[in-house]
């Protein structure tokens, strides 16, 4: 049994890596080309941010570089080397999708910490936060060199 453990085991640690960069690539490409296309089922739930926040072009052109922006993290993702850069604009998105919780609770909350679909579906980026934590926790450190 404790052969077979470590067998299972070793075979997780050996695709947890390419598996969770191809799962953020899915969600993060799949969710913005929906956006660019105009066939977001979260298009309401952004544009009703996007009149309490930011309105300072049309919300036409926000859902397609916004839906864009999204496919960028999910193409970043994919890549080795690009987690430095990719985290960051992740973490900024994460923001922003985290603001209706706050700024549209009739939209996101049925009651006192009963979420509704829309609730739902924010709150579960706290999976996706996990995951690009758990691809930064496998970078290597950047060398340090003295100034000599």
């Amino acid at each position: 049994m404790y052969s077979f453990d470590l067998k299972i085991i070793h075979f997780f640690r050996k695709i947890s890596m390419p598996v969770a960069r191809f799962g953020l690539f899915v969600v993060f490409f799949w969710f913005g080309i929906l956006k660019v296309f105009g066939l977001s089922p979260a298009t309401p739930l952004v544009q009703a941010l996007f009149e309490h926040t930011i309105s300072f072009m049309p919300f036409s052109t926000f859902i397609i570089l916004f839906g864009l922006f999204e496919c960028l993290i999910g193409i970043l993702f994919i890549f080795k080397g690009y987690e430095r850069i990719v985290i960051p604009l992740l973490f900024i998105h994460m923001i922003t999708t985290f603001m209706p919780l706050l700024l549209l609770p009739s939209e996101t909350w049925q009651a006192f910490m009963v979420p509704t679909l829309e609730g739902q579906y924010i709150i579960k980026n706290l999976v996706i936060i996990a995951t690009a934590i758990g691809i930064a926790a496998h970078l290597h450190p950047f060398r340090h060199h003295s100034g000599n």
